[in-house]
């Protein structure tokens, strides 16, 4: 029998050409250091501040749900104009997401769309398809990570290239002023504005999958089941 040869573990993406999702003036030739800033202690549903790392200019505002028209995250640019709205679908199986430019909702104005791979997770794991795959059979791009420790890696559908990775920044003055902060390094030629948007639905998503766990613990507790037994493949 034929000895199974393992799959290359991912590497750093070295793309020599922009490789736009929202749009090429997001795809910067060198890597990209972000500081996302969640505010939790907020009604307004995920606000979200991103700036460069380098010099703390501001790039991105989020506006949340409740701060919209639309009851949808709105990611703005640095002027307040519309980049890309984020529209929840719901009552979907794999709790799904619709991106599309500016505040738009029409078919046309789709960019991409995400969903959980499956539906209860204990870790990170969505696909993401752009507007022309339509038959959804394999993914564009795929996030995987640690809802618990705020990790996480995104990568190209196939799995061989990171577009960039995430990890959270704990410090006594976030925890006191009610911020979550996520350090966020985006590769040359990758979309920084798609990088963003995927954090949002991710953080969104962590909720949901929050949702999940009580609802799993609480079963097994009605059932005299030990909360801690493992679900396979999650």
């Amino acid at each position: 029998m034929a000895q199974q040869i393992p799959a290359p573990a991912p590497t750093a993406a070295q793309f020599a050409n922009p490789l736009p999702v929202i749009c090429t003036q997001y795809c910067a030739p060198h890597a990209v250091d972000l500081a996302v800033v969640k505010k939790v202690m907020t009604i307004s549903g995920g606000n979200f501040v991103v700036t460069d790392s380098t010099n703390d200019n501001v790039i991105f505002n989020v506006k949340g749900k409740l701060m919209t028209l639309h009851d949808a995250p709105v990611l703005l640019d640095a002027a307040g104009n519309p980049i890309v709205t984020l529209r929840e679908k719901r009552m979907t199986a794999h709790h799904r997401w619709n991106v599309y430019r500016g505040e738009s909702k029409e078919p046309s104005d789709l960019i991409f769309t995400v969903k959980r791979s499956s539906t209860i997770q204990r870790r990170a794991k969505l696909h993401v398809f752009l507007a022309n795959n339509t038959n959804e059979e394999v993914c564009d791009f795929m996030v995987e990570g640690s809802w618990a420790e705020k990790s996480c890696f995104f990568y190209t559908g196939d799995r061989t290239n990171i577009v960039a990775q995430m990890g959270k920044k704990t410090t006594v003055r976030s925890v006191l002023v009610g911020k979550d902060n996520y350090s966020v390094t985006v590769h040359p030629n990758v979309d920084y504005a798609f990088i963003v948007a995927l954090i949002v639905i991710l953080d969104d998503m962590n909720h949901i999958t929050d949702m999940d766990g009580l609802f799993f613990n609480s079963g097994m507790s009605m059932a005299g089941l030990p909360t801690s037994v493992n679900v396979p493949g999650k």
